[in-house]
């Protein structure tokens, strides 16, 4: 039996939720790059969020009233969940952009954005060869190395912040920005992982 033969539409959804995933991953880079139009940005990027809760939320309803389902509850459940948290904490990075009053970029914040964006795109790919084991283990390769890059990039930004005489709270609200777009990254590795997981399972 295919593993998509009962219920193609938990799927699509899940390419939605990858799609707002890039849209806000995209935003997030060019509000890093100009943080000076970060409220209009922010702004933006809670649409996508809002949205992107629409989705999340009509995948538990579908749970719901679907009497069999492609995959395990659980599974579908949990990755809906973790793809929607990226959504999250991308627009929580936003959020403390514009709460901070920060208005110049400073290189760190772009360069782990921009891991974000790859990561975004290599989750969508993902969502697309769920079906594929070997792919799955290939796309979770190299999403752990995207990972790694970001805390490379996230290690080098906040010991950055130490090398002057910085102002105590523009460490304090870079390192707390920089440990959102971690948190972020690191969101986007659980997703590979559950990926992967969902396609060991059902190969």
């Amino acid at each position: 039996m295919k593993l998509f033969s009962k219920d193609e539409s938990f799927f699509d959804q899940f390419r939605q939720l990858a799609v707002h995933i890039g849209q806000a991953a995209g935003l997030l880079r060019q509000l890093f790059e100009t943080p000076a139009d970060a409220v209009r940005i922010a702004a933006e990027i809670k649409k996508v969020e809002t949205a992107g809760d629409a989705v999340a939320h009509g995948i538990n309803q579908r749970i719901d009233i679907s009497f069999v389902t492609p995959l395990d509850r659980e599974d579908i459940h949990l990755l809906a969940k973790r793809l929607d948290n990226v959504i999250d904490l991308i627009n929580g990075a936003a959020r403390r952009v514009v709460m901070f009053r920060v208005t110049q970029p400073r290189p760190g914040g772009t360069a782990m954005a921009d891991v974000l964006v790859r990561a975004s795109a290599e989750i969508l790919a993902s969502v697309g060869d769920v079906t594929k084991r070997q792919r799955m283990v290939e796309h979770g390769r190299t999403m752990k190395a995207l990972e790694e890059e970001g805390d490379v990039l996230y290690a080098q930004s906040v010991g950055a912040l130490f090398e002057k005489d910085e102002p105590a709270i523009e460490v304090l609200k870079w390192k707390e920005i920089f440990d959102a777009l971690e948190h972020a990254i690191d969101e986007c590795e659980d997703v590979s992982n559950v990926l992967e997981s969902i396609a060991l399972k059902n190969s």
